[in-house]
């Protein structure tokens, strides 16, 4: 009789793996259906701010063009002026004529020879208020030398300096900046050889005016200004005038309150109104026919936003109706652009009572909003603040798990090749036993 001596022929690597996997296996589909259902309320959660924020944005913009109106200027074609009325403006009708336009002076040279030199030394520009340029002329600068030294000195404030070919010859021209009376220049030389004199306009100066500068009058309503610009603030409250031509007469103009860009803030707002009904209603949904509930189905958080925004369309129901924003029985609004236009038309400040910063349902909802969306103390940045905290927990129970698997990995190779060691001695012994049952068989 013969006893095997074979090992015991496990695998033991890919036995401790399928032991590992079953003992891992179910607290990792825990954690892991746990996660996913985070992990889509996180995602819920983030869509339901998503939207609050943009009903917030667009509040902001309503409430702002409802307090503060805009204004729209209207005036006849070719009307010699155009008018742009900003807030503040106050609606009305206004007679202008305009006298005259505002212009710049221009001062030009006696003719010289091409390319040159009058002369050396300091040319000092003054205009205005006690704004005044030095420019340094070199020997031998011709005329095209000083006027782009004084241009780059200048970089177009107080004077710009240009040379012209006329049948005189070549001719310097400076011209202000600025329009008006108050912008005229001063031009003085000093130091040098004094041929710059020539390029003064003093007493003893060369240069002769060939364009006069000129104050803007405009009369509104009969009430004059006088202006070194062709652009002319206040005269009309709320409004500048840019002036363009000089009047034979009268003319319109007419200042309204433009609804249009209300108009559309409020359209705006319905819209993003709609889209946080409507995230909050897919987020919190449930499918019969599927039996599938959506993320924050059941979530109290997403009940209590829903009736909260029900609750405030219901108390200001009346007063959003008669600025054209009513609510369907699925809670969402909708906006008649010409109903509103006939409301604002019959009450201009029926806007502001409902949509201002403390009309009458803007203050109730900017108050929700800000509960929910403040970056301390919002209710869904906290319940992200929750979410993500549960993420967090749920990662380190699987690297918990991970470092629990690799010790019972451990364990159970060291068990089983502890128990191979012991077959394999087992079987020495039974391959002495072997020999000796032969030794005697053969005796």
């Amino acid at each position: 009789m013969a006893i095997s001596a074979t090992g015991s022929g496990i695998d033991i690597p890919s036995l401790v793996a399928s032991l590992v996997s079953s003992s891992r296996a179910p607290t990792e589909q825990r954690i892991t259906t746990v996660g996913t259902a985070v992990n889509a309320k996180l995602s819920a959660v983030g869509q339901v701010r998503n939207a609050m924020a943009n009903l917030q944005t667009a509040l902001n913009r309503l409430s702002t063009s409802a307090d503060k109106p805009a204004f729209k200027a209207t005036t006849g074609a070719d009307a010699g002026f155009t008018a742009t009325a900003a807030t503040g403006a106050v609606p009305g009708s206004y007679s202008v004529r305009i006298d005259a336009l505002a212009g710049a002076q221009k001062l030009a040279s006696a003719g010289h020879a091409q390319d040159a030199a009058p002369g050396s030394g300091t040319l000092r520009f003054a205009w205005g208020e006690d704004q005044s340029l030095e420019v340094e002329i070199g020997e031998g600068a011709t005329l095209a030398d000083i006027a782009n030294a004084v241009n780059r000195a200048a970089a177009g404030k107080g004077v710009g300096a240009t040379v012209v070919t006329s049948s005189q010859g070549q001719q310097l021209v400076f011209t202000a900046a600025e329009t008006g009376l108050a912008n005229k220049l001063t031009i003085t030389a000093e130091g040098g050889d004094g041929g710059l004199q020539a390029l003064t306009n003093g007493p003893s100066g060369g240069l002769t005016e060939t364009v006069a500068a000129t104050d803007a009058v405009v009369f509104v309503d009969g009430l004059e200004r006088r202006s070194s610009s062709n652009s002319v603030a206040d005269l009309v409250p709320g409004t500048t005038l840019d002036l363009t031509r000089v009047t034979e007469g009268t003319q319109t103009l007419r200042i309204a309150q433009d609804n249009e860009a209300l108009s559309a803030n409020v359209a705006a707002f319905v819209t993003a109104y709609n889209s946080v009904v409507s995230t909050l209603k897919s987020s919190s949904s449930y499918n019969a026919t599927t039996k599938s509930a959506a993320a924050l189905n059941g979530d109290s958080l997403v009940r209590t936003l829903q009736q909260q925004l029900r609750g405030q369309i219901g108390e200001q129901s009346g007063s959003l109706k008669a600025l054209g924003v009513t609510a369907g029985k699925d809670g969402l609004l909708s906006f008649s652009a010409s109903d509103f236009a006939v409301a604002i038309a019959a009450d201009p400040v029926a806007a502001k009572s409902v949509f201002g910063a403390e009309g009458g349902y803007t203050a109730n909802l900017s108050t929700l909003l800000k509960d929910n969306l403040d970056s301390i103390s919002g209710s869904l940045v906290k319940r992200t603040e929750g979410l993500n905290k549960q993420v967090s927990d749920l990662e380190k129970q699987l690297d918990a798990l991970d470092v629990r698997m690799t010790r019972l990995s451990s364990l159970y190779t060291a068990q089983f090749t502890a128990m191979e060691m012991m077959v394999v001695q087992m079987q020495s012994s039974s391959s002495s036993l072997n020999s000796l049952l032969s030794s005697n068989s053969n005796n």
